[in-house]
């Protein structure tokens, strides 16, 4: 009754109609105005189909085989073995509680499932089709009769539903947050279909897809065996997935192993994939063990993060002989927009001068020839290499989105004429660049941080402007150290803790927001939608790990509601560049760095399709292993 009351509030209100009535007629004008919405609901075409698009049509249609990019006879067998740096003592990835490993994701599926080459493609991978009207303000899900939880029972729509209701009460708060508010009811209308009904007033376009992608647990399992979404756990949910857990070694070890009754392994979407018999994981307290155990195969599979490790540590014998191979495989993906995030919850960092000011002192050029070997590209835009990111002086599609936030005062007039924020351009030859240390410096005596006979700055409280970034990375410590000290030249009270990676996620993650400076990325996407809201709307300020910086700014909250209802992929891009155009503005991050290519490196006893997808790298999906390539390494004595 409070979602329908909700509803018929908004659609009251979007109609300006129940101010013009009186008393008791306004609650009768709004039930009216709902009553009509839906029945024009009820005149639109309804959609049956295998899958649903953002925008255009589908790239597989409804009798496809196989994914493009897959080896359709990939053999089935092998391992493939990773490391994860830290610990874990969680399979429980949904939860704040306790340090989870990410491989325990495999083990789940939902409704719709996703592919490695197309933008915003949902296909039907638990439903055999999906029923939508035109405006996407509902949903029905006609679910297979054959969707098997890995003990071998069932899966219906009570499971759906009660899976839907769990992350409703118990998901994390950033999803609550957003998530509660856009869906009005679900419903299940028989064993094998669900309804999904959302609230009128909010934007439909991703809806279908959004409800579609959520995890499906088994609830008998979950009730029978006193579950918790909330708490840590080394007992896996019960889930649908290719994989099962084989064993654990709490904070040493995890493998999966290959469910030789999976349901799904002869789904389109799962043909060439899912080839591994086992996915094995090791952990390592810090990367410089886990590159050992790399080269002395504890591991067979690596993707390398670290450019100097990549540039130089690659000459030991495994690949001058060629039993390991090195690779570098395009990335098609949106570039991660990393940086070092300020926490905006800090009164020193509430002065947009103070944040670019700091921003100004780090040497992206220097770094990238003196310590990166030139194989880095800079971060400008949260949408880097995209039609999505802003680009010189605001066109007139973005003028006319900005202009009102302007007149309302929440915007600077300068954001219609000025260039799109780019990160600051530094000398390569030295460290501190001087040029960039007299901007530093008047922006922050501007800001009221005046120089002492120390060198030190001091506000009028007489407070130093302390900085410090907290990394649980020892690599960063080549990068950020240099940085810090020329913070320091410019009266900085900079330093650079690095702690453990537990110690981090509880100083970073809610409800401490316990840093200053954090290394790390804002969120991006190729379609930005709802999630844009988890990530920098006022809503989500205080309880989201997508928004660790903190960011409430009312200009951001009305962009973003200009995103999400786009309905063309020229609005979004038009949309996107605006809020692009604001975030950067502001600051929020001091920008780093990207690579365009995967670094990978791997015992050679692994295949690949020839051509890669573009959105995935898809090592434990699509690549399989070559056993007589295997043997012949074991021959040599090169793997155990």
């Amino acid at each position: 009754m409070v979602q329908r009351a909700h509803a018929v509030a908004v659609a009251a209100e979007r109609n300006g109609m129940a101010m013009r009535l009186a008393g008791g007629l306004v609650a009768l004008g709004a039930a009216l105005l709902l009553g009509l919405s839906q029945a024009r609901a009820e005149d639109q075409k309804i959609i049956t189909a295998h899958g649903i698009s953002t925008f255009g049509p589908l790239k597989y249609p409804a009798d496809f085989k196989h994914l493009d990019y897959v080896n359709p006879d990939a053999p089935k067998g092998g391992e493939i073995s990773e490391a994860e740096l830290g610990t874990f003592d969680s399979l429980n990835p949904y939860s704040f509680t306790g340090t989870a490993t990410g491989v325990a994701t495999v083990l789940y599926e939902s409704i719709l499932g996703a592919t490695a080459d197309e933008v915003g493609a949902a296909y039907c991978l638990m439903c055999e089709t999906m029923e939508y009207p035109e405006d996407r303000s509902w949903v029905i899900f006609n679910l297979r009769k054959d969707v098997k939880f890995s003990d071998g029972t069932p899966l219906t729509a009570d499971d759906v539903l009660f899976s839907y209701n769990l992350f409703r009460e118990k998901g994390i708060a950033e999803f609550r947050a957003v998530f509660n508010d856009k869906v009005q009811s679900a419903e299940v209308l028989d064993p094998y279909r669900i309804k999904f009904t959302f609230t009128p007033g909010t934007p439909f376009r991703d809806m279908p897809a959004s409800v579609g992608s959520l995890t499906v647990f088994s609830k008998a399992d979950y009730e029978k065996n006193n579950r918790d979404l909330e708490a840590s756990s080394l007992k896996p949910f019960l889930g649908t997935g290719p994989y099962v857990l084989d064993s654990l070694k709490p904070g040493q070890q995890i493998i999966l192993k290959r469910n030789p009754d999976y349901w799904a392994a002869n789904h389109p979407l799962n043909i060439g994939q899912n080839n591994f018999d086992r996915i094995r994981v090791e952990f390592f307290g810090d990367d410089s063990a886990a590159f050992e155990g790399f080269k002395s195969g504890v591991y067979t599979f690596r993707q390398e993060t670290t450019v100097k490790q990549w540039a130089t540590g690659y000459d030991f014998p495994g690949v001058k002989n060629g039993t390991v191979i090195k690779a570098e495989l395009p990335n098609g993906n949106l570039p991660p927009a990393s940086g070092f995030l300020f926490n905006l919850r800090r009164e020193k960092f509430q002065d947009v001068r103070v944040r670019e000011a700091i921003g100004l002192m780090f040497n992206f050029e220097w770094s990238n020839q003196t310590l990166f070997y030139g194989l880095y590209a800079r971060v400008n835009s949260v949408w880097e290499n995209s039609s999505m990111a802003a680009k010189g002086a605001p066109g007139p599609d973005e003028v006319a989105i900005l202009q009102p936030l302007v007149d309302q005062g929440l915007l600077p007039a300068s954001i219609l004429t000025d260039e799109a924020a780019m990160s600051p351009v530094s000398t390569p030859e030295r460290s501190l660049d001087r040029k960039n240390l007299r901007k530093a410096s008047a922006l922050l005596e501007q800001a009221g941080w005046v120089v002492g006979d120390d060198g030190m700055r001091r506000n009028a409280k007489g407070e130093t402007l302390k900085v410090e970034f907290l990394t649980a990375s020892p690599q960063l410590e080549r990068v950020i150290s240099p940085y810090v000290e020329n913070l320091r030249a410019a009266g900085v009270d900079a330093s650079l803790n690095i702690i453990d990676p537990a110690q981090l996620q509880f100083r970073a993650d809610p409800p401490n927001f316990d840093f200053d400076v954090l290394p790390t990325s804002m969120v991006n996407s190729q379609e930005p939608g709802g999630e844009m809201k988890q990530s920098y709307a006022s809503v989500t300020a205080n309880n989201s790990t997508r928004n660790r910086m903190g960011l409430a700014n009312p200009a951001v909250d009305k962009l973003i509601d200009n995103v999400e209802p786009a309905k063309t992929r020229e609005e979004l891009d038009s949309a996107t560049r605006a809020l692009d155009r604001v975030l950067r503005s502001l600051h929020l991050m001091v920008p780093r760095w990207y690579n365009p290519n995967y670094f990978v490196a791997y015992f050679d006893q692994y295949d690949h399709p020839t051509t890669l997808p573009p959105y995935a790298l898809g090592e434990t999906s699509f690549w399989w292993y070559d056993a007589a390539k295997a043997d012949k390494l074991r021959a040599a004595g090169v793997l155990r």
